[in-house]
């Protein structure tokens, strides 16, 4: 299940600081996901405390960061808000047995039917959404609407250009620095420089601090806090809590996979490695089944915090372990230094992975791919800014294998030939199967033709149950009029779909032990 890692001064040195500058950009994400689900910022750097100490032990993927998420947060919401904070964590330890189930079972391989042009609005995508989230950060808080909802306004001028000038700064260091050096992560030397600058300089901006007291409307809001401890979700052991927590436990499994696992593929691409999606599922299930009895809102993979990790140079699982205890020790000892770190150095930091993690070439791809690509790209990339990540992925896998299904439905065509007055050959050519019937229906002459028809599948196949009915509808018009149908050079696969059929084809098997065309083993 686990293997123990093989170290080398470079890349301690380069998981540990990395590690570090992932915890500072850690602790604004979970307190601002926190609020999205509506529970104390506490629950959301626990979750993300123990997600990531988790993941990056067991998990199947070195050097992917995980941590409580925005995807996962806003599926949370409605539950804390209907019944309160203990049936989330009821909800979020089911959510994890989910999960560890699906890695048991092996389903993480079907990350593998996800198409790359899904793929590319995915990164699209969560790009957009990450670089609109900053925004934020723009904004403060005056007060509560008559409907509850907290009301914004935009900073005020002259703080608002000293964080762009801070911003832009740190955006700089992060471009520059490894021209000059890459001794040391420039992300977390922007982030020190930026902090530095500001306090020396007694500059008007925020910091985490003025972050958590605008959001908490708490002057003493702080992030220092103890270890989280162990009890039990209290909730009723009942089938009503069940149906209450099991719909929200199913969408967050799900959620919380499909973004670890694009994430997944997504770092394998960039560093030319391959994970492994079934341990990353067991991985994720047992940290948010740990997060469930210790108060945290679990999490799952992210994006924005591990493209921060490997553009720092963490390639290990020292670097998550390092950014997970990194956190902690921020939240035990460590809180007045994390707290007096400007929101524009991480906001910088946001921004350069924002532009590091979208797609530039997707432009230039459009005009090449076929335009059913181009669309699935775009598609992808707006629902996930609209709506989240999985509804994005749902939607694209199906436009995707609708497209694929139309197209192959039109590839089905038979030659013809009549050897003598009584027997007809139709040589078949294509996949029969639910998309092309209609066509495979088409092409055969049942009133004029002979006594005995014979189809050769040689260089067709048979996929499911609604080509064995189109055959059987095939059978029953032959046989209204009087004719036979025979099926010649079918593959071991469809004979033995035709054979658990029973009665529902009607045909005459010819036999042909000699054949060979591509079966499943080869395709």
């Amino acid at each position: 299940m686990f293997e123990f890692p093989k170290f080398t001064k470079v890349s301690v040195k380069n998981d540990v600081l990395s590690g570090l500058t992932v915890a500072l950009a850690l602790v604004p994400e979970a307190v601002a996901f926190a609020f999205v689900a509506g529970v104390d910022p506490m629950i959301g750097l626990y979750a993300a405390f123990m997600v990531g100490l988790i993941t990056a032990v067991f998990g199947g993927r070195p050097g992917m960061i995980s941590g409580a998420t925005g995807a996962m947060a806003v599926v949370m919401v409605s539950l804390v808000a209907s019944h309160g904070v203990q049936y989330l964590f009821a909800a979020v330890l089911l959510t994890g047995l989910l999960q560890i189930l699906a890695g048991i079972f092996r389903l993480g391989k079907f990350i593998r039917i996800v198409p790359h042009s899904v793929m590319i609005g995915f990164v699209n995508g969560l790009a957009i959404v990450i670089f609109l989230a900053q925004f934020g950060q723009f904004k403060e808080k005056i007060g509560v609407d008559e409907n509850g909802d907290n009301i914004y306004q935009w900073l005020a001028t002259e703080q608002l250009s000293i964080m762009i000038a801070l911003i832009i700064l740190t955006m700089a260091i992060i471009h520059f620095l490894p021209k000059l050096t890459t001794a040391v992560p420039s992300s977390l030397v922007a982030i020190t420089s930026v902090t530095l600058i500001a306090i020396g300089l007694d500059l008007d901006t925020r910091n985490v601090q003025d972050y958590l007291i605008n959001m908490t409307g708490d002057i003493n809001a702080t992030v220092q806090g103890s270890l989280p401890s162990f009890a039990l979700p209290e909730v009723p052991l009942s089938w009503e809590t069940l149906q209450i927590i099991l719909p929200y436990s199913l969408i967050l499994a799900a959620v919380g996979l499909i973004e670890s696992l694009l994430t997944l593929t997504v770092i394998d691409e960039m560093t030319d490695t391959h994970g492994n999606s079934n341990k990353e599922c067991v991985a994720q299930g047992v940290a948010n089944m740990t997060n469930g009895v210790f108060g945290g809102m679990g999490g799952c993979a992210m994006i924005g915090q591990s493209m921060i990790n490997i553009n720092s140079g963490g390639r290990g699982r020292l670097s998550g372990i390092t950014a997970a205890l990194g956190l902690l020790a921020f939240i035990l000892f460590a809180s007045s230094v994390i707290e007096v770190v400007p929101l524009a150095a991480l906001v910088g930091v946001m921004f350069i992975v924002v532009l590091g993690t979208f797609e530039w070439a997707s432009f230039k791809v459009m005009r090449k791919v076929p335009k059913h690509d181009a669309f699935v790209i775009v598609l992808v990339t707006v629902v996930t800014v609209l709506t989240d990540l999985a509804i994005a992925v749902f939607v694209g896998v199906i436009v995707s294998a609708l497209v694929f299904a139309w197209q192959h439905a039109k590839h089905i065509y038979a030659d013809s030939s009549q050897p003598d007055t009584e027997h007809k050959v139709y040589q078949l050519h294509g996949p029969l199967f639910f998309g092309s019937v209609s066509h495979f229906l088409a092409l055969f002459d049942v009133k004029n033709d002979p006594k005995d028809v014979i189809i050769d599948f040689a260089g067709s196949r048979v996929v499911d149950h609604s080509a064995l009915e189109a055959i059987d509808t095939l059978a029953e018009r032959y046989i209204n009029q009087g004719k036979t149908l025979h099926l010649k050079h079918l593959s071991p696969e469809c004979r033995q779909l035709l054979t658990r059929a029973g009665d529902l084809v009607e045909v005459n098997m010819i036999e042909d032990p000699n054949y060979k065309v591509m079966t499943d083993s080869l395709g």
